[in-house]
């Protein structure tokens, strides 16, 4: 019977393929280049090779993977400081989209931080204006005693007139310093700004493109 025939000749193939010796994928072969530049091929690597770089291929002789080189500490320090460049610089854009609806608020709040400071500058300004004139002041005064005065009654200049000038010359050398650190600040400030609108353009274009 047809049926019969059928499933004998399924058992009887099925009892081949169960004896028969199992296939076995063809192992796959490396290829790397020595430290004179000579091409190696073989199933394996050398140690002296583990870290270098190579390629794996099929049993055709075809590249189906490729391994790199191990890279050196400094390499994987620089690697990981990009890494984190892009993602501080991914994570800035994504504030500016979120922040700002054009560039104009963004130009808007430039204008208001920058006159902030620019008031903090002239008020520091005034200030060692001041302080200037308190110590010309007091070394017109200190002109009149020893040792600036050549005068032979000239008494010896009085402590507190003495702490004093120095008090204010401290104070007037620290304000200077201070007011250009402000101003290293504003340019700073002003320079970050013009980045931050010219990139939130750049995004803003290629949202709409």
């Amino acid at each position: 019977d047809i049926l019969f025939n059928l499933a004998a000749l399924c058992a009887a193939v099925a009892a081949t393929a169960a004896n028969s010796p199992s296939i076995t994928a063809p192992a796959q072969t490396y290829r790397w280049v020595d430290d004179k530049g000579v091409v190696h091929y073989g199933d394996s690597v050398p140690a002296e090779y583990a870290g270098k770089e190579r390629s794996v291929l099929n049993g055709q002789g075809v590249e189906v993977g490729h391994i790199d080189r191990v890279k050196t500490p400094a390499e994987l320090a620089q690697q990981a400081q990009a890494e984190e460049l892009a993602r501080q610089r991914q994570q800035h854009d994504q504030t500016l989209l979120s922040t700002y609806v054009s560039a104009k608020d963004i130009e808007a709040l430039r204008d208001e931080r920058l006159a902030q400071i620019d008031g903090q500058l002239q008020a520091s300004t005034t200030y060692i204006e001041s302080l200037v004139m308190r110590l010309g002041a007091l070394q017109e005064r200190a002109m009149q005693f020893k040792p600036y005065s050549s005068e032979a009654t000239a008494r010896r200049m009085p402590d507190d007139l003495a702490e004093e000038l120095v008090r204010i010359s401290n104070e007037a050398r620290n304000q200077r310093k201070a007011l250009d650190a402000k101003r290293k600040e504003q340019a700073d400030m002003r320079a970050q700004f013009e980045a931050d609108i010219q990139r939130f353009r750049e995004l803003t274009a290629k949202g709409r493109s």
